[in-house]
C-alpha cells in the first residue's frame, strides 16, 4: 500500500468531512458534535501527513496510530448524529463508507508495518 494512497484518501476524507460539517452548522443547527466531527475528521489526514514526514519507522506507525484512533472517533461521532436523528441514514451513508475504507487501509498499513519492524 502506498503512502501516496494514504495521504490522497485522508485528504478526501477531511474535504467530504468540512463539506459534511458545513452542512451540519446551517441546515441542522447543530454545533457541539459537528466541532467534535470537525476536529477528528480533519486530523486525520493531519496525522497521516505527519507520519509521512516521520523520523524512523516506529515514529511513523505511531502517528498512524494517531490517525487510527482520529478515524475511529470520526466513525463514532456520525454514529452518534444519526441515532440523535440529527442526519439521516442518507447522510449517514453519504459519508461513512469513505471514512470506513480510510480506517480499513490505515489499519492495513500499520499491521504490515509492525509485521516488517518486529521481524
Amino acid at each position: 500500500m502506498s503512502e501516496s494512497i494514504i495521504k490522497t484518501k485522508s485528504f478526501e476524507l477531511a474535504v467530504s468531512g468540512i463539506k459534511f460539517y458545513k452542512s451540519l452548522v446551517s441546515d441542522k443547527k447543530e454545533f457541539v458534535m459537528s466541532k467534535q466531527f470537525l476536529r477528528s475528521i480533519t486530523s486525520v489526514g493531519a496525522n497521516v501527513r505527519e507520519a509521512v514526514n516521520a523520523q524512523s519507522k516506529s515514529d511513523f506507525i505511531h502517528k498512524l496510530s494517531i490517525s487510527q484512533k482520529e478515524c475511529d472517533e470520526t466513525l463514532y461521532w456520525l454514529e452518534l448524529l444519526k441515532e440523535t436523528n440529527y442526519i439521516s441514514v442518507d447522510e449517514f451513508k453519504s459519508i461513512y463508507p469513505q471514512c470506513e475504507e480510510v480506517l480499513k487501509i490505515i489499519r492495513s498499513i500499520i499491521i504490515t508495518l509492525k509485521k516488517t519492524h518486529n521481524s
